[in-house]
């Protein structure tokens, strides 16, 4: 056998493992905020309304989960075995959030983003796997539109309050993220081709929780648009 094809097939092997270590560990992460979420609103969802009346809890929440991402990506790069804990605490902390978002949403509509958002996830990745060219083109561009749907996102909550503009934005922000997956699964092959299959844990939490991101926040634009805003439950 040529020398050639099989350091080929070896490498493939190496990315192959370390696409299913990432895979495994973006999955316990969904299940992890899920199960926060599903055991917040069974057994306290009395406490969960008495804490979420005070508007100020949820802003200090997205606030530490924003502060919680420097340590954690720190971790990741330098490899440290803090990274993982960090990567699910994140999560857990993240399903608590989602619990009180959920309560405004019908089970149909939520059912329905999770398909959705499950769909849209594993065939934008294996776009972004299967493709041969280098999307790292795309980076600039997804950042400028991240930044933009951030501020559109800000002035519906304080000038233009949902509507059209809320429908407009998660239909975006549904594109944004689509496009985000496929850029971050090509990435996890850049990366493990530039350091030659030496990925450590560390990377492999990072990518993890950059495909984690990617698909929580197509959840949420999908369960926009399949709750019509905010469809209440009750």
């Amino acid at each position: 056998m040529d020398n050639n094809n099989v350091i080929y097939d070896e490498r493939q092997v190496g990315l192959n493992a370390f696409f299913n270590k990432i895979y495994a560990l973006v999955g316990m992460g969904i299940l992890l905020s899920a199960a926060v979420a599903w055991i917040t609103i069974t057994f306290f969802l009395n406490n969960l309304i008495a804490l979420f009346s005070n508007s100020m809890t949820i802003w200090i929440l997205m606030i530490g989960m924003l502060v919680l991402m420097i340590p954690m990506n720190s971790a990741a790069r330098r490899n440290s075995p803090a990274a993982l804990p960090l990567y699910l605490l994140f999560a857990a902390v993240w399903g608590f959030v989602l619990s009180i978002t959920l309560l405004a949403f019908t089970q149909t509509a939520v059912t329905a983003a999770f398909i959705s958002s499950a769909a849209v996830f594993f065939g934008m990745s294996a776009v972004g796997r299967i493709t041969k060219r280098d999307l790292s083109g795309m980076r600039k561009a997804l950042t400028g539109a991240l930044i933009g749907l951030i501020v559109a996102m800000l002035l519906n909550v304080f000038i233009f309050h949902g509507g059209f503009m809320q429908l407009v934005i998660s239909v975006i922000g549904v594109l944004i993220f689509a496009a985000f997956t496929a850029y971050d699964n090509n990435r996890i092959k850049q990366v493990y081709n530039q350091l030659n299959g030496q990925v450590g844990e560390g990377w492999a939490v990072a990518m993890a929780f950059s495909l984690y991101l990617d698909f929580i926040n197509l959840f949420m634009f999908l369960l926009q648009i399949f709750g019509g805003g905010g469809a209440s439950r009750r």
